[in-house]
């Protein structure tokens, strides 16, 4: 077993803050995410928080501010469980890096992508309570990781919108697939905001604010913002771009590997599809020849509406050295881009073009 109980293939791309990715396999056909192939994604160290000792704390724009431990929080409220696929906004940077690099960012592969189900309170319900009042916006989540590539360093903080605050599937989770949510995934209390970037489902909470307006702290001012492919994003200010929030239609080879060599005879190819908020998977579409011909891919897997679809197709592959190339559709009918390319940006964020792997057939 590796560091933090992960799996010992996963690929670490740094240990201080620790982020990992399972291998492709891991992540092939398994509905859920065993917890210790789960990805991970951190930008200070890791807290050591005493369940014992740990409050949550709701304040700003509410008739009553709530300060509650963990234990009061799971007698006052409602438990309920939510199968979600969480996803980082640099998923597939590898990508976007071999249009042209992107120093300083993790070069992310098709893994920073797990699905578990979670178990807590509705946000919403805990809102309720607290009595947000009419001014109310956004709801700002606070945790203690203090991050160094912060400017200036500061504890982590993100927030979303009162609307999807509300939304039924939004969670304050202390379990992880039904086991006590591990110390690396956020414990003892996170948030987990379905259809959106992993960035807003904080870890480690101590703090949610009702407020007028977003968050003002340098992961939702500054970090994830989409910037234009002309921006230096060292020289970006506060609130340049487009901010990060729900996630769009995306897809990704998982088996085989690239670079795999293959004997003669039908080939298995096998992915995920993930749809934006509020759509679906619709379809998924596999060529064994770098585009030239499509095979309709088997859709199944699904586990809710906030989670992955996997997809499975037999195609014959030419001899030689091929490209396979999936692409998917949603139920808007909205589908991939061909090319990273004209997706490249400053950050790497929000690579969904079509997924690729090279395969050698003997």
């Amino acid at each position: 077993m590796g560091i933090w109980g992960k799996r010992d293939d996963m690929l670490v791309h740094a240990r201080q803050p620790f982020n990992a990715e399972p291998s492709p396999a891991a992540l092939a056909g398994a509905p859920t995410t065993p917890v210790d192939a789960f990805y991970s994604r951190n930008h200070g160290p890791v807290p050591d928080l005493d369940p014992a000792q740990w409050k949550l704390e709701v304040d700003g724009l509410v008739g009553t501010p709530l300060r509650m431990s963990l234990e009061e929080l799971r007698e006052s409220f409602d438990e309920v469980e939510v199968t979600v696929t969480l996803q980082c906004a640099g998923n597939r940077r590898a990508g976007l890096i071999a249009v042209r690099d992107i120093p300083g960012e993790t070069p992310w592969g098709p893994g920073a992508i797990s699905t578990a189900r979670f178990r807590g309170a509705r946000l919403a319900d805990v809102l309720a309570r607290a009595g947000a009042e009419p001014r109310t916006a956004h709801i700002a989540f606070h945790a203690p990781d203090v991050s160094a590539s912060a400017d200036p360093p500061q504890p982590y903080a993100g927030s979303i919108p009162l609307g999807k605050a509300l939304a039924p599937e939004v969670l304050l989770a202390w379990t992880m697939n039904d086991v006590p949510l591990p110390r690396v995934h956020g414990a003892p209390l996170r948030a987990v905001v379905p259809g959106w970037i992993g960035a807003r489902s904080v870890k480690w909470l101590t703090r949610v604010t009702a407020r007028s307006t977003p968050s003002d702290g340098y992961f939702q001012t500054s970090a994830y913002r989409l910037l234009p492919a002309g921006f230096h994003a060292d020289r970006a200010a506060p609130g340049d771009g487009t901010e990060l929030g729900p996630t769009g239609l995306n897809c990704d080879i998982l088996s085989p590997d690239d670079g795999a060599r293959l004997p003669r005879g039908p080939v298995e190819i096998i992915g995920y599809a993930l749809a934006g908020e509020g759509r679906a998977v619709a379809r998924v579409e596999v060529s064994p020849d770098g585009a030239r011909t499509w095979t309709r891919a088997d859709v199944y897997g699904a586990d809710g509406p906030w989670a992955w679809r996997h997809w499975r197709a037999t195609v014959n592959l030419p001899a030689g050295e091929v490209e396979v190339v999936a692409r998917a559709w949603d139920s808007a009918g909205a589908s991939m881009p061909e090319s990273p390319g004209p997706l490249w940006n400053p950050k790497g964020y929000a690579n969904n073009s079509w997924a690729r792997v090279r395969l050698h057939r003997r």
